[in-house]
């Protein structure tokens, strides 16, 4: 993959005590790309971001953004770095007492000291990016779901990430606002040269925008590639998750004791 990665796992395990999330986990995200990391739920998807985000540290290997080691930074460098990462959550967390203006606002005001003139001008820029300048003075109840990931993701850019970070962007959305967020997120991407990381379940929406994908399943990598890479896989996990399908090597049913014996029936066979 090229050209030279802006995030780098190297062999990264994560654990929660003595219940495994990850294991051997080893990706790179390049400068300038669109990177997706797909998955069940519950595979370790959103760990990874925390991890990158360094809100967590890996019990085994190294996670470096921008040739720094995540875990090995002071708090303060920690903040600084965090500065140029931008993350939209899974739906889009708001500030429900603020307007959408002062929601965009509140980065920039946190990281910088410009003054209120220039923080207005780069607000009504952010906005006008989303499409949404003309709803800055709306309270976030008077948004539609769309809007709201909009609102979000002018927040996310509003000091021009080097990094930015999707936590299932699309969860909730009609087809057409779908369709606008997957769009805006390729667009802003390169429109800043930044590095985006795309944690969705959504298969079609962001093999249309992406340009590499790991699939993770139980904490592991177990494909990776191009999406039309991902497409002509013929592994049986990978064909399962791409295609939707229920009957696969992923079970309905959780692993446990057979139901009859937990019934309690006569000798205990399913």
């Amino acid at each position: 993959m090229t050209p030279s990665p802006l995030v780098e796992l190297n062999d990264v395990e994560f654990a929660y005590a003595t219940r495994p999330i990850l294991r051997g986990i080893r990706m790179q995200f390049p400068r300038g790309k669109v990177v997706a990391i797909m998955g069940g739920s519950g595979c370790g998807k959103t760990t990874i971001l925390r991890l990158i985000g360094g809100q967590i540290k890996a019990t085994r290997g190294t996670v470096r953004v921008g040739g720094e080691v995540v875990d090995s930074l002071t708090h303060d460098r920690l903040y600084e770095l965090r500065r140029r990462m931008g993350m939209l959550f899974q739906f889009g967390a708001l500030f429900t007492d603020l307007s959408v203006f002062e929601n965009v606002a509140f980065p920039i005001r946190e990281h910088t000291r410009l003054p209120e003139t220039v923080i207005r001008d780069l607000v009504l820029m952010k906005l006008h990016a989303v499409g949404l300048r003309g709803a800055a003075q709306l309270k976030t109840s008077e948004l539609s779901g769309g809007m709201a990931r909009r609102v979000a993701l002018a927040r996310a850019i509003s000091l021009d990430p080097m990094l930015m970070m999707y936590d299932e962007p699309f969860t909730g959305l009609d087809p057409i606002s779908l369709a606008i967020i997957a769009n805006l997120i390729r667009r802003l991407n390169d429109a800043l040269g930044a590095t985006s990381i795309l944690v969705t379940h959504d298969v079609e929406a962001s093999f249309r925008i992406v340009d590499y994908v790991y699939l993770v399943a139980g904490g592991e990598i177990v494909a990776e590639g191009t999406p039309e890479e991902i497409r002509a896989s013929k592994e049986p996990f990978v064909q399962q998750f791409v295609k939707g399908q229920a009957d696969g090597p992923v079970a309905f049913h959780y692993p446990g004791a057979s139901y009859a014996q937990d019934l309690g029936l006569a000798g205990g066979r399913a």
